[in-house]
């Protein structure tokens, strides 16, 4: 049994925003409301054994956060991240929940492989669920079986990492989705448009580089066909890792047409722009790129007005020596996030006033809970014990080490305001960091 006590609570789903007590038990929110100490006879007295008592006063709590795109290279490139490494990462970013892609290796195309994840994903005390691909062997041509893999307990369907290039296979794939009421999640870069990766085209730092980049139109082409092929299917699509204006407006005109389309924006799409690139090197090397300001702003305006409903993270760890490349174009993209996401919201949409705490909070919990039917996103009786506790106030700067295998972020150095004090799965505490 588990006592929070005196916590401003923020519940995005209800709505709730107040100083209240939380009871757990069992792994399940058992009463929620203030001074239960004193209403329930006995409970302040309970031997330490049956009772803990956590003292909440001068924290935030919310339900446990949700990353709908994150890579923990498990299997095949462990070297960079596992399923354990990448949990505990997850947890000390105030994560309860992770959606797993599926480009490993083997890729995740058949049932035998994902079995194997997600039976192992059940040692985590974090609550670990994977995609499957789109296409077999992500190679674009040929769709896996949609019901095998349902069945076998993929959340939803990608081929991340690489584009489907061909729209017939799309399309067949959507209505297999729509059929499951599973989401397809795509990764918007026509590689056909693309020489050199990671670097917005013909941007400042493109230019500084001698590089030629990859244009907007690479995302923007895509994201155009995808959604008018979602709007024709009424299928549910997810536009990851939004980079663009253009593809921010295509998306808010598409969902006027089909409210089942939806789009990410990750924390270093909405922080960055490509100057990193000159301060940060490969560090910020990313696919799609960071582009402009005009770009960010227009990315932070579509989470204000709801056409970006999911801030995912696309946590892709690399291991030092692979980001050190005295060639950028031979670097891997990518940067770690489940460890500073929160505080980066934080900091460039709620203190600067362009979302509030609970819209900020609604990205990162019931939205992403209603779009992949999970059982979470929500502090409600009867609900799983997910929760983090943070304290907003509190400034920390990001440095190694981190919990994660690989430190491959450009925010080293960086100081953030909110400190996760303590997250919470099942009704277990999983992480602390007191004051």
């Amino acid at each position: 049994m588990l006592l929070i006590k005196k916590v401003f609570l923020y519940d995005p789903a209800s709505g709730t925003q107040r100083e209240t007590d939380l009871l757990i038990e069992n792994g399940k929110f058992t009463r929620i409301e203030p001074d239960l100490s004193e209403k329930i006879s006995g409970i302040s007295a309970g031997s330490p054994s049956s009772l803990h008592v956590l003292n909440g006063k001068g924290l935030c709590a919310a339900p446990g956060l949700i990353d709908t795109h994150s890579h923990f290279r498990d299997p095949g490139y462990t070297h960079k991240e596992d399923l354990h490494t990448g949990s505990l990462a997850a947890a000390r970013g105030g994560y309860t929940s992770i959606i797993l892609m599926a480009n490993t290796n083997p890729v995740v195309d058949n049932t035998e492989v994902l079995s194997d994840i997600l039976t192992r994903a059940k040692k985590e005390k974090i609550h670990l669920y994977s995609c499957a691909n789109v296409t077999q062997g992500m190679k674009g041509k040929k769709t896996v079986d949609f019901d095998a893999l349902a069945s076998t307990g993929a959340i939803g369907f990608t081929d991340d990492g690489v584009p489907i290039m061909e729209a017939s296979v799309l399309e067949e794939a959507l209505l297999a989705a729509k059929r499951l009421d599973l989401p397809v999640s795509l990764h918007e870069e026509d590689k056909t448009l693309i020489s050199q990766n990671g670097i917005n085209g013909g941007g400042a730092a493109a230019q500084a580089l001698g590089l030629i980049g990859s244009p907007r139109e690479a995302e923007i082409t895509l994201i155009q066909r995808d959604v008018e092929l979602a709007v024709k299917t009424g299928a549910p699509l997810c536009i990851q890792h939004i980079s663009t204006a253009e593809g921010v407006d295509l998306v808010r005109k598409a969902r006027r047409q089909n409210p089942r389309i939806h789009a990410e924006a990750t924390p270093h799409h909405f922080s960055l722009t490509e100057e990193a690139i000159l301060r940060c090197g490969t560090l910020a090397k990313v696919n799609p790129p960071l582009r402009t300001e005009a770009d960010r702003l227009a990315i932070i305006e579509g989470l204000r007005d709801g056409t970006i409903d999911l801030i995912a993270t696309d946590h892709a760890p690399h291991a030092d020596h692979e980001k050190a490349q005295d060639d950028f174009t031979k670097a891997p993209s990518g940067m770690i996030g489940l460890e500073t996401a929160f505080s980066l919201g934080l900091k460039n949409l709620v203190e600067p006033g362009f979302l509030t705490m609970q819209q900020f909070l609604a990205c990162l919990t019931c939205g992403p809970a209603d779009f992949y039917h999970l059982d979470a996103g929500r502090v409600c009786e009867g609900a799983p014990a997910d929760l983090v506790l943070f304290d907003p106030k509190a400034v920390w700067t990001v440095e190694k080490p981190f919990a994660s295998r690989s430190s491959n972020s450009p925010f080293l150095g960086m100081q953030l305001p909110g400190v996760i004090r303590c997250t919470i799965a099942s009704g277990e505490i999983i992480y602390e960091n007191p004051s």
